[in-house]
């Protein structure tokens, strides 16, 4: 059983006099198609909840009966997307930067400090702690990460209805075998981050993205 994550690391920032304390993390960076998704979670200082994890470490169903309870439990909390273009047009870590300043303008609060997982500082902030594997270990990281992938999971999963040959339901968008054999196929849809490497091994005629109301079966 994996170890539960603490708020050891907000308590520092807590006990510095910093009260609004978010935790950050990102879902999608790894994905051939949709958008790049991070999660900011605010979490209260008083109030505990049980069996939250790094959303990779908790099954699909599990992640979808956690989700409310966290949304409920935490202070604030938001989800910021960049889209695939974005993805393709500014560069994922810029496109990183955009969707965390996204899920950080949707709290609705000002922050003091920040918690993000990882070894960079993608925050425009000056009081940041960088955590690798944060979300294991730190609280209201471990918060975002569910928050941000049961999001992205959803859109993906809609997303799925429109092109079923990809299977994106599945695979959220990941290189699965089924999602590599249809792009081969059939080429990228309109979700696909048409500037990675994997566009370079399809045929010419394979590399403009098929219109949004194509139903590729």
């Amino acid at each position: 059983m994996p170890t539960a994550p603490t708020r050891d690391e907000e308590k520092i920032f807590w006990n510095e006099g910093h009260d609004i304390v978010v935790g950050v993390d990102e879902v999608g960076r790894g994905s051939w198609a949709g958008p790049l998704t991070v999660g900011a979670a605010v979490i209260p200082k008083d109030r505990r909840i049980y069996n939250v994890r790094d959303s990779k470490q908790i099954t699909e169903k599990n992640r979808e009966a956690l989700y409310g309870r966290v949304a409920q439990w935490c202070e604030h909390w938001a989800v910021g997307h960049a889209s695939n273009e974005e993805c393709d047009a500014l560069g994922m870590s810029a496109a990183q930067k955009l969707a965390a300043q996204r899920a950080i303008d949707g709290l609705g609060v000002t922050p003091d400090a920040y918690l993000l997982d990882g070894r960079w500082n993608f925050v425009d902030h000056q009081c940041v702690r960088t955590i690798v594997k944060g979300d294991t270990k730190c609280l209201s990281i471990a918060a975002a990460s569910i928050l941000a992938k049961v999001t992205r999971d959803r859109l993906m999963r809609s997303h799925g209805e429109t092109y079923p040959a990809f299977d994106f339901a599945s695979n959220k968008g990941y290189p699965s075998p089924k999602h590599r054999q249809t792009l081969a196929k059939v080429g990228p849809t309109p979700l696909h981050r048409v500037s990675w490497s994997f566009m370079d091994k399809l045929p010419i005629d394979l590399r403009e993205p098929k219109p949004s109301n194509t139903n590729l079966v």
